[in-house]
């Protein structure tokens, strides 16, 4: 009975340890895609900085554009 139990005992670590390495793996890719679209959104920033600062062939600044919402 004894050896029984301590064969389920180490049946279940090693099943607990299947599950702890796929987790792993998970969060793994989790945090491959959140560095990839961090990545993305600095370039995204600084392409738009870049657009916003850049002087334009029409004479006017891009935020020129915008309504404010201040009477003019």
């Amino acid at each position: 009975m004894e050896a029984a139990l301590k064969q389920l005992e180490l049946t279940t670590v090693i099943r607990m340890n299947d599950k702890v390495e796929e987790m792993a793996g998970l969060m793994n890719e989790q945090q491959r895609r959140i560095d990839d679209l961090n990545g993305r959104v600095i370039r995204l920033e600084t392409v738009l900085e870049m657009g916003l600062n850049r002087p334009s062939a029409h004479g006017f600044h891009p935020l020129d554009q915008i309504d404010h919402g201040r009477p003019g």
